[in-house]
């Protein structure tokens, strides 16, 4: 049975959309962090991490991006997931004045939380939020999660889709040590560095154009390394081992002081 590494308690948004990905007859291993999640994988303790890469109302997820650019495991998949936020508690809708969730989770519900009146707490997870909720075991706390965590702990669900937008999305990025064929349809992902001077990101982007290649995202992150030094993440469609991209990857490498290709996969589009 495949064996998925994801991070989180039981009833998190990642290991829903790895069990849409992979279908339910998978193992799903929960872990604290995302390095854990990752390292489990390096480590074959499992066969496939997921990952979430960027969400559709808050963005892209730094620390993922962070440890993409570390890790050894290929990019292999990727899903968009529905993100359909609940406010779980034991109490009512007007004895809550304190919230717990991811901070992703908070951003999300950000007008809900404001037009009651609620403090925020971080966690580490939506799933674990109510779990902390439920060990406080007090009516003014609540949590914001999806409907599987609110099952899994017994809570009730007080609000439903109380997301400030409805159309909220979040995309995973599937990882593990083996790679993918071309199917026609695929995306690629890479990393790079460039030289801190005027036109060098122009000249990267340029090979995309004139060989008419949609470029999907293009992300900036600080190096950690340098100040206001970055390294580029870059999605486009096509795949590593086709002519057409592998000439534009030769001529980036010539322009770029580092580049990691994070791996080819089928693309995915919103359901």
């Amino acid at each position: 049975m495949i064996r998925v590494s994801f991070q989180g308690e039981r009833g998190a948004y990642s290991e829903a959309a790895a069990r849409s990905f992979f279908g339910k007859e998978i193992e799903t291993v929960p872990n604290t962090t995302f390095a854990e999640v990752l390292e489990n994988t390096s480590l074959d303790k499992t066969d496939y991490s997921i990952l979430p890469v960027e969400n559709s109302l808050e963005g892209s997820v730094g620390e993922s991006y962070d440890l993409l650019y570390s890790t050894s495991l290929n990019a292999t998949g990727e899903i968009y997931h529905r993100i359909e936020h609940c406010l779980i508690a034991n109490g009512k809708l007007d004895e809550i004045d304190t919230v717990y969730s991811h901070p992703q989770a908070l951003g999300q519900c950000r007008k809900f939380i404001e037009s009651h009146n609620m403090k925020t707490i971080p966690t580490y997870d939506t799933a674990g939020s109510v779990k902390i909720v439920k060990e406080l075991n007090k009516n003014s706390y609540a949590s914001i999660a999806s409907k599987t965590a609110s099952n899994i702990y017994n809570i009730p669900i007080i609000a439903k889709n109380i997301a400030n937008n409805q159309n909220n999305y979040t995309r995973f990025l599937i990882l593990s040590k083996k790679t993918m064929d071309e199917t026609g349809n695929d995306k690629t992902s890479i990393i790079f560095s460039i030289k801190h001077e005027p036109g060098s990101l122009y000249r990267i982007i340029e090979n995309f154009y004139k060989s008419n290649v949609n470029l999907t995202k293009i992300e900036s992150r600080p190096t950690k390394e340098n100040a206001w030094e970055y390294n580029f993440y870059v999605d486009f469609e096509g795949h590593e081992k086709s002519p057409q991209i592998s000439k534009i990857l030769d001529k980036i490498r010539q322009e770029t002081l580092f580049m990691k290709i994070l791996g080819s996969y089928p693309s995915t589009k919103l359901s």
